[in-house]
């Protein structure tokens, strides 16, 4: 069974937005393992608390991503 796990700051996507999300992981398994694969395909779309993730060792907020400080 495929399997994708993004993690997204929350409140920064749309319901629609993650609605492509799955779409495009699904399709994307389907096209390297073939359709047999879309039906057992799980995609989940977690988001992360604010400030609950960093990158390079300093831990990010979503006002740091758009450029506040």
């Amino acid at each position: 069974m495929p399997f994708a796990n993004f993690k997204v700051p929350a409140g920064t996507i749309t319901t629609e937005q993650k609605q492509q999300i799955v779409q495009r992981a699904t399709d994307l398994y389907a096209e390297i393992y073939g359709e047999r694969a879309r039906a057992s395909t799980v995609v989940l779309v977690d988001e992360v608390a604010d400030g609950g993730w960093g990158v390079g060792g300093t831990v990010l907020t979503a006002a740091m991503l758009n450029g506040e400080r």
